[in-house]
């Protein structure tokens, strides 16, 4: 069954602390709302199962619509239904970032900014040091455990949130984990700076071709999409779309496909879908390399002013690429967005 306690804590950071060697290290935060209430986010550096090395992405100028749907900063924690149109976290079906920028690496090694616990600390120590700075954690909530100190910063009662990661797609004991728009996450607002900033943790042993019901990894799919440099990459992406045209509605939207890879591809029974999963078929079509192809919107297939998504499935229903704008991307009229 899906997460028990899905949501959110909007909070200041404190402290941290990382874990030595253990069956299950953690980098540990210290986190307190602006109602006085401390907790602790647990957050994953090693997987139990194997490659034990997690994936993470960083993207440090996040923008994205579901940002503007957070609860206030320092509100601490808002359980989250897990569905679309909220704030709820979906790796897959929220187009948060590219999955081909996911990278490993180790959990903690001696030495300076070569570990996953290093990277982990510069943007939580950069929190830390910035009163202004907002945090948001996405995962699954403890307690609050009474007369129980926590057992990384000793505050009572023990308080907290983990599952900071990927959260479906899971194999073995963790398949009971699986659900869709419930996966974890890391996000700061640095208000300074008017820029937010992502990191994204998933296991390597998890499917990024899942069910839109139980989060359940699909048969027979392939696994996540990988830079089109790579061998057998992902080869066609949407790298611009015309989201508020010029002029009154029906608009004339687009989006622009490019073939990445070194070989023609062929775009018969490919589509594109909308923020609400409306689909647009692609004009049949062979792709050379390096070429493009603007789609023209209709159909039903709408680009909203206010935020959205824009995704590319092939002819078996698969997701290969997926980008996502904001409404203040979107303000421009007759501006053409670039991902």
């Amino acid at each position: 069954m899906p997460l028990k306690n899905y949501g959110v804590l909007a909070a200041t950071a404190v402290d941290r602390r990382r874990e030595g060697a253990s069956d299950s290290p953690h980098f540990q935060i210290h986190l307190r709302d602006a109602h006085g209430t401390d907790y602790r986010a647990a957050v994953n550096v090693l997987s139990q199962q194997a490659p034990s090395e997690l994936l993470y992405v960083v993207v440090d100028d996040f923008r994205h619509p579901l940002t503007g749907l957070l609860p206030a900063p320092g509100s601490g924690w808002t359980a989250l239904p897990a569905k679309p149109g909220t704030a709820a976290l979906d790796f897959i079906r929220g187009n948060l970032f590219d999955p081909a920028r996911l990278r490993t690496l180790p959990p903690d090694l001696p030495g300076v900014d070569n570990d996953l616990a290093d990277l982990l600390d510069h943007f939580v120590q950069r929190a830390i040091a910035d009163p202004g700075a907002a945090v948001y954690l996405f995962g699954e909530r403890w307690g609050p455990e009474a007369n129980v100190p926590d057992k990384a910063f000793g505050f009572k009662p023990g308080n907290g949130v983990h599952d900071i990661h990927l959260n479906q797609g899971n194999s073995g004991r963790f398949r009971s984990d699986d659900g869709v728009y419930q996966d974890g996450g890391l996000l700061i607002h640095l208000p300074a700076e008017d820029r937010w900033v992502a990191v994204f943790l998933a296991f390597q042993s998890q499917s990024w071709h899942t069910d839109d019901t139980t989060g359940h990894t699909l048969p027979s799919t392939p696994g996540r999409p990988t830079d089109p440099a790579d061998p057998g990459g992902t080869a066609v992406r949407i790298v611009a779309a015309l989201v508020n045209p010029v002029g009154p509605a029906p608009e004339r939207e687009t989006v622009t496909l490019l073939n990445a890879s070194a070989a023609p591809v062929d775009l018969t029974g490919w589509q594109l879908a909308d923020q609400a999963k409306h689909r647009l078929p692609i004009p049949a079509a062979r792709l050379a390399p390096g070429a493009v192809l603007t789609v023209n919107g209709g159909r039903g297939f709408e680009l909203g002013n206010h935020g959205g998504s824009i995704t590319l499935l092939d002819p078996a229903g698969l997701k290969v690429h997926g980008v996502s704008y904001t409404a203040r991307q979107a303000a421009a009229e007759g501006r053409t967005i670039t991902f």
